[in-house]
C-alpha cells in the first residue's frame, strides 16, 4: 500500500515539474519568435492555436454552461486575454524570470488578502521585499525597463481576476471546459489584434510551426499534466510544487535566452518564491495556484 502511495505521489510530482517545464520552454520559444511578429502577434498565434486545441481535447459544445455563467465565463476569458499579452509585452522587455516572479503577486495577492491570519503579514513582507529589490536602481547597468515591470505587475492584476472569476463560472462546467470556453473569449478578441497589426507575417510557414508549438506547450500538455498531478496528490502539495516556478522560468530564460541575472534579482525571485511557499503550507490548501495555462 505504501508503496503505490509512493508511486503516486511520485508521478503527481513529476507531472508538475514536466508542466512548469513546458510553459516556461513555450515561453522561452514565445520570446524568441517576439522579433518576427512581436508580442501581439505571438500572443494571437499563441491563444488561437490553444483555442483549437482545448476545444479538440475538452470538446465543450458537449456540456455547456448555463446562461447565468455567461457572463463571468467572458470576463474570465478577457482577464485570461489580458495576462496573457501583458505578460508577453513584458517579457519583450525585462527577463523570463523575473517577469514570472512579478507576475505571481497576482495569485499571491489573492490568497494573502483572503486570510485572516496575522502570521500571513510575514509572507506579504516577503512578497513585498521581493519587489522593490527589482525596483530601487532603474538606471543602471543592470536596471529593468519600468515599464517593463509595470506590464508584469498588471498581468499579474489580470492573473488574479482570472482566478476570482473562475470560480465565479459555476459548477455546471469542468475545470478544462470553463478554460477552453475562455480561452476562446480570449482569441476572439486578441488574434483579431495580431492579425491586423502583424499582416501576412503572422501565416508565414516560418512562423505558424513555432505558434502551434507555442500553443501547445503553453496550454495542452501544461494543463493535461497538471490535471493528472491533481488527481494524486492534495491541492496543497499542488500549491507548493506551483510555488517554484519563478526559479523554473528563471532557468529557462538562462538556458534558453542566456537571460542572466544578478545576485539581487534572484534573491527578489527567491522572496517571491518564499512568500508563496509560505501562503501555501499555511493555507491548508485553500489557495491553490491556478493551473499554469493561465501564464
Amino acid at each position: 500500500m505504501a508503496r503505490t502511495f509512493d508511486n503516486t505521489l511520485l508521478l503527481a510530482i513529476i507531472c508538475v515539474l514536466l508542466a512548469m517545464i513546458t510553459i516556461q520552454s513555450g515561453a522561452s520559444l514565445a520570446k524568441q519568435l517576439f522579433p518576427l511578429i512581436g508580442p501581439d502577434g505571438t500572443t494571437a498565434l499563441r491563444l488561437g492555436f490553444s483555442a483549437i486545441v482545448l476545444w479538440l481535447v475538452f470538446r465543450p459544445w458537449r456540456a455547456l454552461p448555463n446562461k447565468g455563467d455567461w457572463q463571468a465565463i467572458i470576463i474570465y476569458g478577457l482577464c485570461l486575454g489580458g495576462m496573457n499579452i501583458l505578460f508577453y509585452l513584458a517579457i519583450a522587455r525585462i527577463p523570463l524570470g523575473i517577469g514570472v516572479a512579478l507576475e505571481f503577486t497576482g495569485p499571491l495577492a489573492v490568497a494573502l488578502l483572503a486570510s485572516r491570519r496575522k502570521r500571513d503579514l510575514f509572507w506579504v513582507a516577503c512578497a513585498i521585499a521581493g519587489i522593490l529589490l527589482l525596483l530601487p536602481d532603474m538606471h543602471g547597468a543592470d536596471a529593468l525597463d519600468p515599464l517593463g515591470v509595470i506590464l508584469a505587475l498588471a498581468a499579474g492584476a489580470c492573473w488574479a481576476g482570472y482566478i476570482l472569476f473562475g470560480k465565479k463560472t459555476g459548477s455546471q462546467a469542468s475545470g478544462g471546459i470553463t478554460v477552453a470556453l475562455g480561452m476562446t473569449v480570449a482569441a476572439a478578441v486578441l488574434v483579431p489584434v495580431g492579425a491586423i497589426t502583424q499582416g501576412i507575417a503572422l501565416v508565414s510557414w516560418q512562423v505558424l510551426p513555432l505558434g502551434l508549438l507555442v500553443g501547445i506547450l503553453s496550454s495542452a500538455i501544461p494543463y493535461s499534466l497538471e490535471m493528472i498531478a491533481l488527481r494524486h496528490m492534495t491541492s496543497q502539495n499542488f500549491s507548493v510544487f506551483m510555488s517554484m516556478e519563478p526559479a523554473i522560468a528563471a532557468l529557462a530564460g538562462f538556458v534558453f535566452l542566456t537571460e542572466l541575472l544578478t545576485v539581487w534579482q534572484w534573491l527578489a525571485i527567491l522572496l517571491v518564491i518564499l512568500a508563496s511557499l509560505g501562503s501555501s503550507l499555511t493555507a491548508g490548501g485553500a489557495n491553490v495556484v491556478p493551473p499554469a495555462i493561465s501564464e
